[in-house]
């Protein structure tokens, strides 16, 4: 995702994990659930060299509490239509060119670390 010529930088969240309300059974409909959501953000460097300021890159806390505040917005039927409204708020910073989310149910079935979905989506600006 970082591409020198391209002129973007790969910022990155891994293993972020979360408690929210998914899924499409009645159980799941009453409990949280963990969730891992991993980020690959192709960000668009600017033209101008960076200064040392926060204002000057994205600023991957903002990300992280996006992500929290839309996984603590109640119940989500689908791990998909959660990665899409991740995936949004993450574009709605023109800078950000490209958005892979990667969602991740974990705990349901004792014999596989986990389930999910990885979707890439891409600035249309």
């Amino acid at each position: 995702i970082a591409d020198g010529q391209a002129g973007t930088r790969h910022v990155f969240v891994r293993d972020l994990l979360v408690s929210c309300r998914i899924g499409v059974h009645r159980h799941e409909k009453r409990i949280d659930q963990p969730v891992r959501i991993n980020l690959d953000l192709a960000v668009s460097e600017g033209a101008a060299p960076a200064r040392d300021r926060l204002s000057d890159v994205l600023d991957y806390e903002e990300i992280v509490d996006r992500v929290r505040r839309i996984a603590g917005r109640g119940h989500t039927n689908l791990l998909e239509t959660l990665a899409e409204r991740i995936a949004a708020a993450c574009l709605e910073d023109g800078r950000v060119r490209t958005a892979r989310v990667r969602v991740e149910k974990l705990d349901v079935f004792p014999d596989a670390a986990s389930v999910g979905v990885e979707i890439e989506r891409f600035n249309p600006r």
